[in-house]
C-alpha cells in the first residue's frame, strides 16, 4: 500500500486517523499547520490548505489522501482538489450529512471531487459528539444554557469517524461510496447534558436559551451569517424530526459504534 497523506492531522478526527494508521504500521504522512503536535515517529509536513503551494511537497509519492477542509466556505478548494488529483490516486473526503441542502460548502467540494480524476469516498457524519465540548465551561458551573433542548441526534464519536476513514483508505470496495455515519442511539440535548453530568458526577441543569440570543452568540464566534442560520435551522429541525441512528459503523467495522456515554467517559477530564 502506498503512502497516505492525512490533512487536518492534529484535529479531532485527523489526529485519530494518523494514530490508527501509524499503529497499523502503514506509511502515513501528516499535513498540519503545527507539525510539532504530530506524534513522534510520524512523518510531518507543515502547511495549510488555504495556501495550496504548501500542499505540493506533502503530496510527493502519495497514493491516497484523507481530506478535511478547513472553514465554512469553498475558498480555493478547486485548486487543492486539482493538486491532489495530479499526485494521488484516491481521496477520502470528510464531508457532512446536511439533510435537504445542496448548497453547502460540503456539497460543493464533493462536486469538485466527483469531477476530478480521483477515485473517491465521502464520509458524511451527522452530529459530532465532540461538539458538546462547547458546553464544558457551563457544565462546570452546573447549568447549560443553549437552544433546542429537545433536539435529538445520534452523535458519533470522533474515533469512529477516524476508524471508518482508515478502513476506507486501506481496503477495497469503497470507490464512489458516500457513507452516512452516526452514533448508535438518539439522545436529546437535555439527555446529552444529563449523561455528561452523570459521568463526571455532577448534577447539571438545562436552561433553554432564546434563539435570538443564541444567534448573536454564534455570530460572535463564527462570523458567518449563512452558516449560523443553517446551523440554527438544522438544530431546530431535530426537535420534530430527530436525527436517526444508522448502522454504517457496525456494517463497515464489524463492531457497534461507540456510545455517547463512552465518548463522555473518554472526555470526562474536559468537563471537570
Amino acid at each position: 500500500m502506498g503512502k497516505i497523506l492525512v490533512t487536518g492531522a492534529t484535529g479531532n478526527v485527523g489526529s485519530h486517523v494518523v494514530s490508527q494508521l501509524a499503529e497499523a504500521g502503514l506509511d502515513v504522512r501528516a499535513f498540519a499547520r503545527r507539525p510539532e503536535r504530530v506524534p513522534a515517529g510520524v512523518e510531518a509536513v507543515q502547511g495549510d490548505l488555504t495556501t495550496p503551494g504548501s500542499l505540493e511537497p506533502a503530496l510527493k509519492d502519495v497514493e491516497s489522501v484523507f481530506l478535511l477542509w478547513p472553514g465554512f466556505s469553498v475558498g480555493n478548494a478547486e485548486e487543492v482538489v486539482e493538486a491532489v488529483a495530479r499526485h494521488a490516486r484516491r481521496v477520502v473526503y470528510l464531508s457532512a450529512n446536511v439533510p435537504g441542502t445542496d448548497d453547502t460548502h460540503y456539497a460543493a467540494i464533493e462536486r469538485l471531487i466527483r469531477r476530478s480524476s480521483l477515485n473517491w469516498t465521502f464520509l458524511r457524519p451527522g452530529g459530532f459528539a465532540v461538539n458538546t465540548l462547547g458546553w464544558a465551561e457551563q457544565i462546570k458551573q452546573g447549568v447549560v444554557r443553549w437552544p433546542y433542548g429537545e433536539a435529538s441526534r445520534a452523535l458519533i464519536h470522533e474515533k469512529d469517524i477516524a476508524a471508518v476513514a482508515v478502513h476506507t483508505l486501506t481496503s477495497a470496495g469503497h470507490n464512489g461510496a458516500a457513507y452516512h455515519l452516526t452514533g448508535p442511539a438518539e439522545l436529546t440535548q437535555i439527555e446529552q447534558v444529563r449523561t455528561i453530568g452523570e459521568v463526571v458526577g455532577r448534577e447539571v441543569r438545562w436552561e433553554e436559551q432564546p434563539i435570538e440570543e443564541a444567534r448573536e452568540q454564534l455570530m460572535a464566534a463564527w462570523g458567518e451569517p449563512a452558516f449560523v442560520e443553517q446551523a440554527l435551522t438544522t438544530w431546530g429541525s431535530f426537535v420534530a424530526a430527530p436525527e436517526r441512528a444508522v448502522d454504517t459503523v457496525q456494517r463497515l467495522l464489524g463492531r457497534p459504534a461507540l456510545t455517547f456515554r463512552q465518548w463522555a467517559e473518554d472526555h470526562a477530564a474536559d468537563f471537570r
